[in-house]
């Protein structure tokens, strides 16, 4: 008989989802639990700050609001309230989505509730981050490679990564694309030109907007870059410089899934320009739809499409292949590869199937004595 865990999902800014891929990990991990009939107790913490008409559920999850942000400096307290309140509630795994809120795990090195941190790439290395941040999510990284019952990388580049520094073993999952496929297609807007590239993207300075800007506008190639171009200075002085720009078209975000496939659908290529983290949705989003991709050249993307995309990193180099043009016959092998390896009913199996060898395995903290925090000399530099 299917044990009844109860199973809390952490760290997200909650869902329904919006951009995020912890939020989009979230809420598939919701449907795919009420697909298959689980018996699982699952909850999803969720910031209840500027959230209209908030759902009870989504899929086979209950919804539990904090009242404070998710993102930013505030996500340290959402994240440790939020292991908190689940451990109160006889949560028996937490999913931590993120590191944040990883100095409160020595707390929790006691008790039957077990954690997974999902490390999300190398979080301390985004250039959002002053350096005080960046030293605090380092330790915070620390903090969670020591105490976690369980690590998740979503690439097999993070999973070297950490145990290379660390010496941890971290479970390789990485995220699914095919719920894009299920949204309706809406017809597309006047503004939209026939021929264009698309980019999907928040607005930062790894995601590398200002080098699709620069090349599309040296190719003369139309570009729709849909994102969040005034939450960051970053974002503003691109959009002041290239808005009146003919070839260029600065969307701010798009929410709804239907609209959004609807662009991506008719984008005869995409442009994906992130250099950090793992395996990015947007990018396996979009494999998915059978587009073309013109990369970043990192070792992150180049492990997701398997090196069949095509790959810049500098703006004339993309340039020049934006001239050349795309092969739609890359677009079908992207395709392939996206359905055979980023499928959410095989992730959230392999997530479920984790679920449940945590739960019922001694602590960490009981298999290997790790009851005391990291002495200073201990925990890695900035």
């Amino acid at each position: 008989m299917e044990s009844q865990r109860h199973i809390a999902i952490l760290g997200s800014a909650g869902v329904p989802a919006r951009y995020g891929g912890f939020e989009t990990l979230a809420e598939q991990l919701a449907h795919h639990h009420a697909r298959h009939g689980r018996t699982d107790r699952l909850t999803i913490t969720c910031s209840g700050r500027g959230v209209q008409g908030r759902p009870g559920r989504v899929g086979g999850a209950t919804l539990d609001y904090l009242p404070l942000p998710a993102n930013g400096a505030a996500s340290v307290a959402y994240d440790v309230l939020s292991l908190a309140r689940a451990r109160a509630s006889g949560a028996d795994v937490a999913l931590l989505l993120g590191v944040s809120g990883a100095m409160a795990l020595p707390a929790l090195t006691r008790g039957k509730m077990r954690v997974i941190a999902h490390v999300d790439g190398r979080e301390w290395q985004r250039a959002k981050w002053s350096g005080p941040a960046r030293r605090f999510l380092r330790m915070s990284e620390a903090m969670a490679l020591r105490y976690a019952d369980a690590v998740i990388a979503d690439s097999p580049a993070i999973a070297d990564d950490l145990r290379r520094r660390y010496g941890r073993h971290a479970e390789i999952l990485t995220y699914g694309g095919d719920q894009a496929l299920d949204a309706p297609v809406t017809a597309l807007p006047d503004w939209v030109p026939p021929d264009y590239a698309l980019a999907i993207c928040r607005i930062e300075p790894e995601n590398n907007v200002h080098l699709l800007l620069e090349a599309c506008a040296q190719a003369g190639k139309t570009l729709i870059c849909v994102g969040n171009w005034d939450h960051s200075q970053y974002g503003r002085a691109l959009r002041a410089r290239y808005n009146d720009h003919p070839n260029l078209h600065l969307r701010d975000p798009i929410y709804e899934a239907a609209p959004l496939q609807a662009l991506r659908r008719n984008a005869s290529l995409y442009l994906h320009g992130h250099s950090a983290g793992g395996t990015n949705p947007s990018l396996v989003e979009m494999m998915h739809v059978g587009k073309p991709v013109f990369a970043f050249d990192c070792i992150f993307n180049r492990q997701t499409t398997h090196n069949t995309a095509r790959y810049f990193d500098e703006a004339t180099e993309l340039a020049g292949l934006l001239e050349r043009g795309a092969s739609q016959a890359t677009g079908a092998a992207l395709q392939s590869l996206a359905q055979a390896r980023y499928r959410w009913d095989d992730i959230g199996a392999q997530y479920f199937d984790l679920f449940e060898r945590v739960a019922s395995a001694p602590r960490r903290a009981e298999r290997t004595g790790v009851l005391a925090p990291l002495r200073p000399s201990q925990a890695p530099k900035a």
